[in-house]
């Protein structure tokens, strides 16, 4: 039966076993690019992304750790694009993990954006802060705040020197 799903991206929730997993591979065998997800049975999800291959479909999530913190992605393919609406915001503690992050990050053709924002090689932003950001930011003193904001605007790659300084009044 042709459902019309060829190269269409379907999610299917639940699809590490029972119903879930026989709509992923019966969607795969269509043609269509299945987006594998799970909540417990990360073995189960897996062996149904194989089933989706093996039935001539396309598995498209990821799952990923960053700092402790699970993550998936879904390669939705060029329908769906990525924007700054989706983006990673990293608190560091100090300028070299700052200076660490950035670099990796931009390297092999990322791109790097204002106040701390940029973009890795594959169009993901991200904005790398220092920790501190955020107590200066809503500190009670509106010159304070005024004076850390007028220095991070100019910046590309925030420096945690110079927006404590700002602070102090420096």
């Amino acid at each position: 039966m042709d459902l019309g799903l060829k190269d269409a991206v379907v999610l299917v929730t639940g699809s590490s076993s029972g119903i879930g997993r026989a709509a992923a591979v019966g969607f795969g065998a269509e043609g269509a690019r299945v987006a594998v997800t799970y909540h417990e049975n990360r073995a189960g999800a897996e062996a149904t992304a194989e089933q989706v291959r093996a039935a001539g479909g396309q598995a498209l999530m990821v799952e990923f750790e960053l700092a402790g913190v699970s993550f998936q992605a879904l390669n939705g393919g060029p329908h769906f694009k990525l924007t700054e609406a989706c983006s990673l915001s990293l608190a560091c503690d100090t300028q070299e993990e700052i200076d660490r992050l950035w670099k990796t990050l931009v390297v092999d053709g990322g791109e790097e954006g204002q106040c701390g924002w940029l973009k890795d090689r594959f169009g993901l932003s991200w904005q790398i802060v220092p920790r501190a950001l955020r107590a200066m930011m809503t500190d009670s003193d509106p010159s304070r705040v005024a004076r850390v904001v007028a220095a991070f605007m100019p910046m590309k790659k925030l420096d945690l020197a110079q927006l404590e300084a700002a602070f102090r009044g420096a």
